[in-house]
């Protein structure tokens, strides 16, 4: 990949549902985030979240979405200054794992929700996910507490601030 590269990031739609579903279906992907459980309607109005499909060149190849951590009572980054979101992602296409795409589209990102007002960008990867946890400490997340267990499973909260804060 060169620095050169550019993403975009398009509203996931139900016509997106296969291609999330191929995705969700490679072991890559299979072993952080389980089993494909299609998006409603619902869902994908649920303005608590925004799920984006990201490409490259044309390309898609990757998932991330970001979430209000105040959307829900018992989250556990609801203590967070108001405005923080969360994010989650993952590259689904294989061919584009391991080649630097992972940190510059989670980096566009973030750097798009502190321009939109964001305090803090919350993540959670699953504690033994050494990639994940290594690309989130490249775009300056740090620990914020000891892996922990919670309803969407194991994580290891990190926290990036808004530069300046």
């Amino acid at each position: 990949m060169t620095g050169a590269a550019s993403y975009q990031f398009r509203p996931v739609t139900m016509d997106d549902l296969p291609l999330l579903a191929a995705w969700r279906s490679t072991a890559h992907v299979r072993q952080w985030w389980g089993a494909f459980e299609p998006y409603s309607p619902e869902a994908l109005s649920d303005a608590r979240v925004a799920r984006w499909i990201v490409s490259t060149a044309g390309r898609p190849f990757a998932f991330i979405q970001d979430y209000s951590v105040h959307g829900w009572d018992d989250h556990h980054f609801a203590a967070l200054p108001e405005g923080s979101r969360g994010i989650d992602q993952f590259i689904g296409d294989p061919a584009m794992v391991g080649i630097g795409h992972g940190t510059a589209f989670i980096g566009a990102r973030i750097r798009a929700l502190f321009e939109n007002g964001a305090p803090v960008v919350a993540t959670d990867p699953h504690p033994d996910n050494a990639r994940a946890i290594a690309v989130c400490r490249k775009l300056g997340f740090v620990p914020s507490g000891p892996p922990q267990e919670t309803a969407w499973g194991p994580i290891l909260p990190m926290l990036a601030r808004r530069p300046g804060q």
